[in-house]
């Protein structure tokens, strides 16, 4: 490290001297190190996700969630592989396009007198020429706004500057710094951000000096240009095309699939259309919340590192209480002073008032993300350019809701309408649960917010409780009135002394049928008796309880809501490639060496004309097994023909109408699970194992053989209860009959009670002389309950394990992990696992459904050495021809996952289990 320069230079002494052009007014203030003031902070978290995170934006910060908004920020380094190039880069850019900037006086951040007191100052500040354009009022402030008033005495604010090219800021810029971290004898000092920091705080706690800088802050992408790459519309694909579709490119970010904002009709600049942000170094952004306490994310493209200051939003209270008790002047005559973005306070100072505060340091080619409700502040190193946009994942919406209400007290207009965004999401939920086939990743997560714990039902049950106590606190009480359909859905209507939203309800009276008032303010818009006026309604009682009830997972309120509100869909829902839930592990195999001792045998042909149809079937494809239409696979004699991967199935089991005797081998039950509801994490031992996580509120469909009627099948609604000290009870229940159902506390269990009654049924017409019936089924080892339940399907079990965030399933994860690890690979070379390189996917004793005996496992587990595990598996192979070691070789190395491992286990187990 080079010396240390002189504390200060004289005022007179390496000044830009000029009165023209405020680029090259005199730099009279100098750094001051010996007094820095650099606050002591905790890192805010760092997150590096890897490529196959990184494609999904709203799915990465679902997952970071629960850990990062603990922190009011936190920032993400994106895969090396993400590099957009910057358009604004390109000379005719750089070199000819201008943008307004405005003057900050740092100095007087903190530490300034009320405006009313402002002529009795002793140190009187230059003025300035309005080179620039003037500000504009915008409607929302960004991730790192500012405001200013030029017109007005009365506030406090930031004065438009000169207008710049990027070239010219860049220099002049780069000629501030070396001029105000300089020595006397001109030689360069360079700072190190360590230092920078120490001296901003200094600046703002202890200034001794005029401090002036310019910063190009809130400027319109839609005017100006953003500085990520549009999609084109040429139809020739471009190299930049990947991240002008990215959805981390913040032109797309606002209205991704699942975002609240999609629902949003009006490009609001700020909010859904990005700001760009050119800074110099000190240039400052104060604290401040986003309107409607939305989360922001904020993309450096160059430039030197930017300081941020976050503040959780639990502790957004805290953080004004403590402004205005060391501010109390400037909030006596100014209590909005927090919207105005325009006053900063140390980070020490908040500190030693119990307010957390967490920094973070972003680099050129980082996010950072603040939650909602979080404040944030921060300041520029150096020339920098950052672009800022908001977001709102569906766990906005309870701090959406919290913000429109406070906006209400405070009479403080609102940027959009949040009950429109709520409706829209919860219908567009609803189209989701309704869907029968053709479900994609998008329908699948916003089902994954549904059911009565999910965090979209709460929202809207919350809001709907707000609405029904004003109506009831309305004395007397006012006649009801639907609303034409249009209202307030373009030119969104407000409350006339609140500002409040009116998108669900409005009072007008017949004196002024133009004004419009909230529930809260209807006795006062005017002296007219209640009889003269009206509520105006979008949906009465009964409708809102249908929404609730739909969004609860119940099928007839799905159809009605889903039938009658097709209109809020949003603006560009996008259809992802198409999730398969006919996986491999959602094919229940019976074992073909049974015969008629369960449903191995041959069935009768089904009807297919069920009244539902899972959602993964098409309607035309059908999956039957004969030895005229299997695969050929056999191994040792044994067919293990499955489903071809090009064939959709259909979830109904097909057969031959020939004799029993020669088809007992050939069946395969294929059975297909459609996810209702996700439901909702639980905590506690019993609400996971090994194998799955059991979501309290769980819902999904599957087909099976009817108990009432077992010859054909029906539809089963499988479900998670809570069943308090008992943990999570798992209840099976016929769909078009609800009233007969099954209640365990395993899911193995539930689905053995469904069997044996389907048994029951069986011999029951077996003994009224019931002709062609399906084989009895006594033993149901065949049958896997996590699989029926859905429970293993890779797509499902991916969007419960997105669900447990903070990893509350222990017992799950452990497992997870020490498979990850490759530590729970059995020692035990003889073993039946060993005899059939069993990967660790797999318990020992367990495989998708087929158990087998302890006694069987203990029996058949001999230790034996390489030679003799070699001389047993030659004899066994030498039985084979070529086509069955070949079969056998591509067994092995597909997994324990996949349908012909699954079924070459199953056959071994139980010729084990025969000749033991």
């Amino acid at each position: 490290m080079k010396g240390r320069p002189p504390r200060q230079a004289p005022k007179g002494e390496n000044n830009i001297d000029t009165s023209g052009s405020p680029r090259s007014r005199k730099v009279s203030a100098r750094w001051s190190p010996g007094e820095a003031c650099r606050p002591t902070l905790q890192e805010a978290p760092v997150y590096y996700p890897n490529d196959k995170e990184f494609k999904d934006p709203l799915g990465y910060i679902a997952s970071i969630r629960h850990i990062a908004q603990q922190y009011g920020i936190c920032r993400i380094v994106p895969p090396a592989s993400w590099s957009p190039l910057c358009p604004l880069r390109e000379k005719s850019v750089w070199e000819h396009a201008k943008f307004s900037t405005r003057i900050q006086q740092v100095d007087l951040l903190q530490n300034r007198e009320p405006m009313k007191r402002k002529k009795t100052r002793k140190r009187k500040r230059r003025s300035h020429s309005k080179m620039g354009s003037t500000r504009r009022q915008p409607r929302s402030h960004g991730s790192e706004s500012n405001t200013h008033s030029d017109s007005s005495d009365d506030k406090f604010g930031f004065q438009s500057g000169s207008e710049f090219t990027f070239e010219e800021f860049e220099a002049f810029a780069k000629e501030f710094k070396e001029l105000y971290f300089g020595t006397n004898d001109n030689e360069v000092w360079r700072p190190s951000i360590e230092e920078i920091e120490g001296e901003y705080w200094r600046i703002i706690e202890k200034p001794t000096d005029e401090v002036e800088v310019y910063y190009g802050a809130d400027l319109e992408t839609g005017v100006f240009g953003s500085g990520f790459p549009l999609e084109s519309s040429s139809p020739k694909a471009s190299t930049s095309d990947q991240y002008a579709t990215s959805g981390w490119n913040l032109n797309n970010l606002p209205r991704l699939p699942c975002s609240v904002l999609c629902f949003e009709e009006c490009n609001i600049s700020g909010v859904l259309v990005p700001w760009l942000y050119i800074g110099m170094c000190l240039s400052s952004f104060c604290w401040h919340v986003e309107d409607h306490h939305l989360y922001s994310l904020n993309y450096m493209h160059w430039g030197e590192p930017k300081i941020w200051y976050g503040v959780p939003g639990s502790h957004a209270s805290s953080l004004e209480d403590a402004m205005r008790k060391h501010l109390p002047d400037l909030f006596e005559e100014q209590p909005d002073l927090l919207h105005e973005l325009v006053t900063q306070l140390s980070p020490s100072v908040l500190k030693s008032e119990g307010v957390p505060v967490y920094r973070a340091v972003q680099n050129a080619g980082e996010f950072v993300l603040t939650f909602p409700r979080a404040y944030h502040s921060g300041f520029n190193c150096g020339f920098n350019c950052a672009e800022a946009v908001n977001l709102g994942p569906v766990d906005w919406l309870e701090h959406g809701l919290t913000a429109v209400e406070l906006y209400s007290k405070q009479c403080r207009k609102t940027s959009l309408s949040h009950d429109k965004l709520l409706i829209g999401a919860a219908s567009e939920a609803i189209q989701a649960l309704s869907a029968v086939k053709n479900l994609n990743k998008t329908d699948l997560r916003w089902r994954s917010y549904c059911g009565k714990d999910g965090i979209l039902t709460k929202a809207i049950k919350r809001r709907i409780e707000i609405e029904e106590e004003r109506m009831e606190q309305l004395v007397p009480p006012v006649q009801l009135q639907k609303m034409d359909k249009d209202f307030a859905l373009k030119d969104e209507q407000e409350c006339f002394s609140c500002y409040y939203d009116l998108h669900l309800s409005a009072v007008v009276c017949k004196c002024s049928p133009e004004q419009f008032s909230c529930l809260k303010h209807a006795n006062s818009m005017c002296s007219c008796e209640p009889e003269d006026k009206s509520i105006l309604v979008r949906y009465d009682k009964d409708e809102l309880n249908t929404l609730v009830q739909a969004l609860e997972g119940r099928m007839d309120a799905i159809e009605q809501w889903a039938s009658k509100n097709l209109a809020f869909r949003s603006l560009n829902r996008k259809q992802p490639n198409l999730v398969k839930l006919d996986s491999e592990r959602d094919e229940l195999e019976i074992d073909p060496s049974m015969k008629n001792d369960g449903f191995s045998g041959l069935l009768r042909e089904l009807n297919h004309n069920s009244k539902k149809h899972c959602s993964s079937c098409s309607d035309d494809a059908t999956t039957s097994y004969s030895s005229n239409h299997g695969s050929g696979k056999k191994l040792f004699g044994v067919d293990l023909s499955v489903c071809s991967p090009g064939v959709r199935q259909n979830g109904i089991l097909e057969s031959e109408k020939d004799s029993l005797s020669t088809k007992t081998s050939k069946q395969k039950l294929l059975y297909h699970v459609d996810p209702l509801i996700f439901g909702s994490i639980a905590s506690g031992k019993l609400w996971c194992n090994k194998q799955a996580i059991f979501p309290k509120g769980f819902r999904s469909r599957v087909k099976f053989f009817s108990v009432c009627n077992p010859e054909i099948t029906c539809s089963y609604i499988c479900e998670i209860l809570d069943g308090g000290l008992l943990g999570p009870l798992f209840k099976v229940s016929l769909e078009d009959c609800p009233d007969t159902n099954f209640v365990c506390s395993s899911t193995e269990k539930c689905w053995e009670m469904v069997s044996q009654r389907v048994c029951e049924e069986l011999t029951t017409k077996i003994n009224l002389g019931k002709q062609d019936l399906p084989p009895l089924q006594r033993d149901t080892e065949g049958i896997n309950g996590l699989g029926m339940f859905g429970l293993l399907s890779p797509e499902i079990v991916q969007t419960i394990e997105a669900l447990d965030v903070n990893r509350q399933c222990l017992e799950y994860w452990n497992k997870k992990q020490k498979l990850k690890d490759g530590r729970d690979v059995k020692e035990t070379s003889g073993s039946v696992e060993s005899l059939v390189s069993r990967p660790a996917t797999v318990e020992r004793g367990q495989c998708s459904g087929i158990k087998v005996g302890a006694e069987e496992v203990q029996h058949a587990n001999y230790r034996s050495s390489d030679t003799e595990l070699q001389l047993i598996l030659r004899r066994l192979l030498s039985k084979a021809d070529a086509e069955e070691l070949r079969i056998l070789h591509e067994i092995l190395c597909s997994g324990s996952t996949s349908p012909e491992w699954q079924t070459a286990f199953a056959t071994l187990t139980q010729e084990i289990q025969r000749k033991v």
